[in-house]
């Protein structure tokens, strides 16, 4: 029996250059299992320009599905964001080839599935939650011309109508997953060229599903509150298998909740720790996982950035979304940990929860302003979108609606093409993925507000933390009401008169343009990198980026101007100043060079 499983197309250039791990899990689970499998993933035919990212997307899907060559069997795997035009790749499917049996999976079906099949007759049956197991009985099942009865985790078209199976329990040891089919895919380098840049994000299928069940994500119920690792042995091997790979550079390891697990944690971490750290890699963990500890730990194994599912400032707002994290949690003290042990949060709250009002959204701002001045921390910040399958879903899909011109955060880069849009007119309630809570107080009106607050925030956070602290506090104003007051002018027009804020926003921006090879000299009449009180005078500052970090020291005028002459005269072969470069270089501030004799 021959089987075609792809990852449904969008145009997110997140996903551009990352490999789909659970498609690769369930290629390597077919092939154990003696079948004929193929693998397509059409995002990447998206971003290699292979298919258009135009009302011709879904008939040029299923074109290139259909030119992989004869399947009986195809089967689709979505997002909530991908939903919709994977219905009209499977109806263009049904088309040209009748007799291939078309299969539906993934996160975006929790919740919808028998409605998925009652609606659209181009589907035979669907997938629910994890598929390594259920997959083999089904295609076992059809390889014998028998009918789905009794397989857990199915939801098929049986002839008197639409039957949806029991649950099936997910595996209690993922050590028993079969290997990842990466010979099914593009080779990585191919991932990593579209992506432009050096990340080289490799995914690590680390482990799967989570215990809690806020109000605003369907992963949870997806893998049935369950929360379980690979084993550390198995999640070794598959990081230090990065280094092998062309074009890899970094690994992300996709379990949301790294950490729960702590004493897997600490184990991993020691042994990546006695391999030298071979491999950077980042994940996503909540704030009350992160102990001294563990972040201690995770920055000796090459750990470098973080996730931070913070959603609120407000402990009742997180109550009433089912965030389940202590009201005492010290944010700022968790982001403080990792600032200190040289790994990079992103800090992602959600605008806009039910509960929110406007004090709980000040405090929400504030908290990422004050996130902001420990240095190196990212702010994402995103408007809830009420999923099929999660708890604002069931109370609030049925009364959202679209937004013209707010792109929704869990649909970005889909939902766009015609097909796509008439099922999303057509069927609100299975496709709320591309809704906003505009039924909540303020209406949209509200939504563009926050909007504009999620869009234009996070720059000025990453760009000018401390001037825009220093100024909110010399003005008397929190975070809304100075971002409020920037919409019809800017940071310099409004700190003119303030000598230290002007000075901090000039540091501050030769600190975002620091240069890789040599460091910067900046002369200023106050030094920004003081107290207010600090005394006053001429002051020159030294700013050099050292790997994926930026220093700066305050160095004397004559330095300075010693600094500024070596570091950009090249052509320059007196004796005196390869002596001098090679002393601002031994002082970390300059380069080496060779002066030719």
């Amino acid at each position: 029996m021959r089987v075609l499983l792809a990852a449904a197309p969008h145009r997110d250039t997140f996903g551009y250059s990352m490999p789909p791990p659970g498609l690769l899990r369930l290629g390597g689970a077919l092939e154990r299992a003696g079948f004929d499998v193929a693998l397509e993933d059409l995002p990447h035919r998206v971003a290699a320009g292979v298919l258009p990212a135009d009302d011709g997307l879904g008939q040029a899907a299923a074109e290139l599905l259909m030119a992989r060559g004869r399947f009986d069997a195809i089967g689709l795997s979505v997002m909530g964001a991908t939903l919709p035009i994977a219905i009209a790749i499977a109806h263009h499917l049904r088309e040209r080839a009748p007799g291939v049996r078309l299969l539906l999976g993934g996160p975006g079906t929790t919740g919808v599935d028998h409605a998925l099949l009652e609606r659209f007759d181009a589907f035979d049956a669907l997938v629910r939650g994890e598929g390594e197991v259920t997959l083999v009985e089904l295609l076992e099942r059809w390889r014998r011309n028998a009918n789905l009865v009794g397989v857990a985790g199915v939801t098929w078209r049986a002839p008197d109508g639409v039957r949806r199976e029991p649950d099936r329990r997910p595996l209690d040891d993922l050590g028993t997953l079969a290997p990842l089919a990466w010979h099914l895919l593009e080779p990585f380098a191919a991932y990593s060229a579209l992506a432009g840049g050096d990340e080289g994000l490799v995914p690590i299928d680390s482990g799967r599903g989570c215990v809690f069940d806020c109000s605003f994500c369907t992963i949870g119920r997806f893998w049935s509150r369950r929360s379980r690792v690979v084993p550390v042995d198995a999640l070794l091997r598959q990081i230090l298998d990065v280094a092998t790979r062309p074009g890899a550079a970094h690994a992300y390891l996709c379990h949301d909740i790294f950490g729960a697990n702590r004493e897997h944690a600490l184990e991993l971490c020691h042994e990546l720790e006695l391999r030298g750290a071979p491999v950077p890699w980042e994940c996503r963990a909540r704030v009350d996982h992160l102990d001294d500890e563990l972040v201690r730990a995770m920055s000796r194994a090459g750990c470098y950035r973080v996730l931070l599912g913070i959603e609120s400032a407000s402990p009742a707002v997180r109550a009433r979304n089912s965030k389940n994290m202590a009201p005492d949690v010290d944010v700022l003290a968790a982001v403080r940990r990792l600032v200190d042990a040289g790994i990079v949060p992103i800090l992602s709250l959600i605008l806009g929860l039910p509960g929110e009002g406007e004090p709980e959204l000040r405090a929400s701002l504030d908290l990422v302003r004050d996130a902001a001045q420990l240095g190196g921390v990212n702010v994402s910040l995103h408007l809830v979108n009420p999923q099929p399958g999660c708890g604002l879903g069931e109370e609030f899909g049925a009364s959202s609606r679209p937004v013209a011109d707010i792109p929704p955060d869990m649909a970005l880069g889909a939902g766009t093409t015609r097909a796509e849009l008439e099922l999303i007119a057509a069927h609100p309630d299975l496709f709320s993925s591309f809704a906003l809570l505009t039924g909540l107080a303020g209406g949209e009106a509200h939504l563009r507000r926050l909007y504009a607050i999620a869009q234009g925030l996070p720059p000025l956070l990453e760009r000018r933390p401390r001037t825009f602290q220093r100024l909110g506090a010399a003005l008397g104003l929190d975070t809304l009401d100075l971002f409020d007051a920037l919409a019809t002018t800017d940071l310099e027009t409004l700190a003119a008169n303030d000598p230290w804020i002007v000075a901090t926003a000039a540091w501050e921006h030769a600190l975002e343009h620091a240069v890789e090879a040599h460091a910067t000299p900046l002369a200023l009449d106050v030094d920004p990198t003081r107290s207010r009180d600090a005394a006053t005078g001429p002051v020159h500052l030294a700013i050099v980026r050292q790997g994926e970090r930026v220093r700066t020291t305050r160095i004397s005028a004559v330095l300075a101007h010693a600094l500024a002459r070596a570091a950009f005269d090249d052509e320059a072969n007196h004796p005196a100043e390869a002596l001098l470069r090679q002393t601002l270089h031994d002082a970390g501030l300059a380069p080496a060079r060779t002066t030719p004799a």
